[in-house]
């Protein structure tokens, strides 16, 4: 079992700053990728960054220059540091693990966190 809990969303003026953090614990061998995404009211959730373990990294292209996926192995723990937001970016945020699976490695299971709200507005 991995469980993913999220903190850092909140409400911000358009033009600020944020930064998610997702810890992640359980039983799995590796992990293929580890990443964020996002549901607006009304939208299917989408890809916001996603970061393998070998480190390829791969951003929506409406984030691209905004937005930084990192990790800190140490306390299992993956960021994302959001700039320049825009009310646009409101919606809730996802944190995504994806491991292989015990007996069929080939085949990835995805697990979410609980989702944290990101609010901008003025």
């Amino acid at each position: 079992q991995v469980q993913l809990v999220e903190s850092g969303g909140g409400l911000v003026q358009p033009g600020g700053s944020l930064r998610l953090s997702c810890v992640y614990s359980g039983s799995f061998l590796t992990i293929n990728t580890m990443g964020w995404y996002r549901q607006a009211p009304g939208k299917q959730r989408e890809l916001v960054a996603t970061m393998t373990w070998g480190g390829s990294i791969n951003y929506a292209s409406s984030v691209k220059g905004r937005f930084t996926i990192s990790r800190e192995n140490a306390k299992n723990t993956v960021y994302l540091q959001m700039n320049s937001l825009k009310p646009e970016n409101t919606a809730v945020y996802y944190c995504n693990l994806n491991v292989p699976a015990r007996l069929m490695p080939r085949v990835g299971i995805d697990y979410w966190g609980q989702g944290t709200q990101v609010t901008v507005s003025s």
